[in-house]
């Protein structure tokens, strides 16, 4: 049940990243990077909440990240991509005329990762866009150049 809640909520914040590479149009390859890395972190928190990490590898962790990361339709995307393309937060959130679940989420999410010492590279980039205002652009470039065996 722990994977099951934490794959629901936690894949909206990775989302509202992938909306961000969609805005500067890095492409699919840098698009599923992201995503390979951001289901890593799910699964790390994921572990250390004391869930089952397999529990990510069906419908409710990498099924619902794909739907919500390359939907049209997805509010968590688009929020991302508001916020690539320079709208503020507050902009991004009007703009969008709804709510990002991932935007209401991460404060939580950034709290669980504290409290079981679990480095998550995107959500602490995301965190450094949406409360510190760091540029979206220099953010994800970082995290893309990342090591990919530091996930």
């Amino acid at each position: 049940m722990i994977g099951v809640e934490l794959g629901g909520a936690l894949k909206n914040i990775v989302a509202i990243a992938a909306g961000i590479v969609d805005a500067f149009k890095y492409g699919d390859n840098a698009k599923s990077g992201l995503l390979t890395r951001g289901l890593a972190e799910m699964s790390r928190l994921t572990i250390a909440a004391g869930g089952d990490p397999i529990s990510l590898q069906g419908l409710a962790g990498i099924g619902d990240l794909i739907a919500t990361s390359f939907s049209q339709h997805s509010r968590n995307r688009r929020f991302g991509e508001f916020l690539g393309e320079g709208y503020s937060v507050s902009e991004a959130l009007k703009k969008l005329n709804g709510i990002a679940e991932g935007y209401a989420t991460l404060p939580s999410a950034m709290l669980l990762a504290k409290k079981y010492n679990v480095e998550l590279p995107i959500f602490s980039a995301l965190s450094s866009i949406i409360n510190d205002s760091r540029d979206p652009s220099l953010v994800i470039e970082s995290l893309l150049s990342r090591d990919p065996r530091q996930q």
